[in-house]
């Protein structure tokens, strides 16, 4: 019997307990931690994390009205805890981390006043710790460019260094800036800010190494000189924009005759190019010519005109910075015969006419000349021509003088007459 009563008031005491804690273990699995650091930090510096309890993936999710029944419990070792607060629905803690290294950081929010009840919501976290100086190199120009890295040349660069030191670890630190811009220029600044003008296009990577220097007290009341380096670096790369194009090219052609018009582009390749022939000189349109790559400053096109006419080239080219437009005008005519073109031929072909009719005057004179001179023939020659010719050849020199004298009148007679006197 006895044990029956304590049994029944064992069972109600432990209801009592669980009671207040009822809402925390309804609770569990609604809300979620969101927790924020200031890190990285290098050592000695002071880091701050905050946790703060969300409703989970529902907005309209109410928030426990009474914040005093959670608490938040941490675990941050081997950090230095270095203090720690606590407002409404959320808690922010300080730790210090005196050797380098990737900490983690973990959080979770139960019922107060009692740790080992089911938790509400839980946070983790990596703090990472380094021994040399934490910040960022930032380049900046006034202006700006939709492609990431990317900057003008001949216009003024500004490389800030920014320091991360957000519990001012460092405000009693001198700063000493070595630069290096990677074109070959060096310099050594006590200014976080410099000013620089690419003057060449390419791609260079800015080197910054920092040391910073502070007194510190020591725990055996001495002053000593404490430093910290960092090095830091940014790649660029300088681009030109796209000042112009340069058409070198005729102005006036004829049909079928292979035209060569040389783009000359001011400014740095990569570059697309697109041109057109149109009846005016107007902007070509996105997709109304096929895009050539070019991965030099000068680039060749070549057309042939077949029809007459008033043309103008449209040139479109582009780089990653920027566009430009160019027309080139130019009047096609219509191929014509040229005298000139036929001039030598009919000369020669006359001159060889005529050296033809010379050629056969003097032979027939030659020939002539030959018959007067030598009325008989060799009696080879003779035989061989009545055999050959037969009746078309005389038979007594009589007859062939008489043939002679009549076709050359202007001839002297070969033989004078003889006048006879009577006595």
């Amino acid at each position: 019997m006895a044990r029956a009563v304590w049994s029944r008031l064992g069972r109600i005491l432990w209801l009592s307990c669980l009671l207040p804690w009822a809402p925390a273990g309804v609770a569990a699995g609604l809300y979620e931690l969101n927790l924020t650091t200031d890190s990285p930090a290098t050592t000695g510096a002071e880091v701050t994390i905050s946790a703060s309890l969300v409703a989970k993936d529902n907005s309209s999710l109410a928030l426990p009205a009474d914040t005093h029944l959670y608490r938040f419990h941490w675990i941050h070792t081997p950090l230095v805890l270095t203090g720690k607060t606590e407002k409404g629905l959320s808690s922010t803690i300080h730790v210090v981390g005196h050797v380098p290294g990737d900490f983690p950081v973990s959080v979770w929010v139960t019922a107060a006043d009692c740790w080992m009840c089911q938790p509400m919501a839980r946070g983790f976290v990596v703090l990472p710790i380094t021994e040399f100086l934490v910040g960022d190199l930032v380049v900046t120009q006034n202006t700006s460019l939709p492609w990431p890295s990317s900057y003008l040349t001949k216009t003024v660069l500004k490389v800030s260094f920014l320091l991360h030191d957000p519990s001012n670890f460092l405000k009693t630190a001198v700063f000493l800036y070595s630069w290096d811009f990677g074109d070959g220029t060096q310099m050594v600044t006590e200014d976080s800010v410099v000013y620089y003008n690419y003057s060449i296009i390419g791609t260079f990577t800015v080197k910054l190494k920092v040391v910073a220097e502070w007194e510190e007290v020591k725990p055996d009341a001495t002053k000593g000189v404490m430093q910290k380096t960092g090095d830091f670096s940014a790649s660029l790369k300088l681009q030109e924009t796209l000042r112009g194009i340069q058409v070198l090219g005729p102005t006036l052609i004829q049909t079928f005759q292979k035209m060569t018009v040389t783009l000359n582009f001011l400014g740095s390749p990569p570059l697309t190019v697109c041109w057109r022939l149109k009846p005016e000189c107007l902007p070509l349109e996105e997709g109304e010519c096929h895009p050539v790559s070019v991965a030099s400053t000068a680039y060749n096109l070549t057309h042939t005109f077949r029809d007459p006419g008033d043309y103008c080239f449209s040139i479109r080219a582009e780089n990653v910075i920027s566009k430009t437009h160019q027309y080139h005008r130019i009047q096609v005519w219509p191929s014509r015969i040229q005298p000139a073109v036929f001039a030598f031929p009919c000369a020669t072909l006359i001159t060889v006419m005529l050296a033809f009719i010379m050629y056969m005057t003097l032979r027939n004179a030659t020939q002539q000349k030959d018959m007067v001179e030598n009325p008989e023939p060799p009696s080879g020659v003779r035989c061989c021509c009545q055999m050959c010719c037969g009746p078309f050849l005389l038979e007594t020199p009589s007859e062939y003088l008489e043939i002679v004298r009549e076709n050359h009148g202007l001839l002297p007679p070969l033989y004078k007459s003889v006048k006879t006197y009577t006595v």
